[in-house]
């Protein structure tokens, strides 16, 4: 029947098909894991909920936790390089240099 979609009545099929291509940028590595029963069936229904597979719910969350690290260590670099602000006699600032709030305006 050249192509065309034909339902069992014999009429034309004309329910939309849709098809999600996903292009990996990068290579994916398997990799194997032991879990306690109930993790393993909590992982499975918080997947079912996503719709996705377990395998995909756990790189999300482990790509969440490298995401969340990565930018904590990026923003802790930027600040320890920082000139500091106020200047002291010693590594901290005295009581003093601490609530002097003149010197900060």
């Amino acid at each position: 029947m050249s192509g065309i979609l034909w339902s069992n009545n014999g009429r034309l099929d004309t329910k939309p098909v849709y098809h999600y291509i996903r292009v990996m940028s990068s290579r994916l590595r398997n990799i194997t894991i032991t879990l306690e029963e109930d993790l393993a069936r909590w992982a499975r229904v918080e997947a079912a909920r996503r719709d996705t597979s377990v395998s995909r719910f756990l790189a999300g969350i482990l790509k969440e936790q490298m995401s969340e690290k990565e930018d904590y260590e990026r923003a802790m670099r930027e600040a320890l390089a920082r000139e500091p602000f106020l200047s002291s006699d010693g590594p901290y600032l005295t009581r003093e240099e601490a609530h002097d709030r003149d010197r900060l305006r």
